[in-house]
């Protein structure tokens, strides 16, 4: 099996991080970010494989686990740029209410508060 070369001029930095981002991986799976503190955010993952979101269309979590992990790892993954609302970036900002569907999506307020309590 032939190895995939990562292509670091994909990768995000840090700083470039922030809570309510949505973000389109290499794999065609969205992440948004629900939660920063100190190293660890939590974000939504969607399903692999998914095709681009039209613009007004619901957040992609349902059913998807919330996960916690290192910004750094977070942010040493491959990103495309993607359509979002006719402007093409490698992140959008998403509004309040898209933020809290994507928590409620993937019920994530406990692990929210859990990591804001560390």
């Amino acid at each position: 099996m032939k190895k995939t070369k990562k292509n670091k001029n994909l990768w995000l930095k840090e700083a470039e991080i922030e809570v309510g981002d949505l973000y389109f991986t290499t794999a065609q799976q969205y992440r948004a970010v629900l939660a920063m503190n100190g190293d660890f955010l939590i974000y939504a993952p969607s399903s692999e494989d998914m095709e681009p979101l039209p613009a007004d269309s619901s957040m992609p979590f349902a059913n998807s686990p919330a996960k916690k992990c290192q910004i750094a790892t977070f942010a040493q993954k491959e990103y495309l740029a993607f359509d979002w609302h006719g402007t093409v970036a490698v992140k959008h900002q998403l509004t309040p209410s898209q933020i809290a569907e994507a928590i409620g999506q993937c019920n994530a307020k406990a692990q929210i508060a859990g990591l804001m309590a560390e």
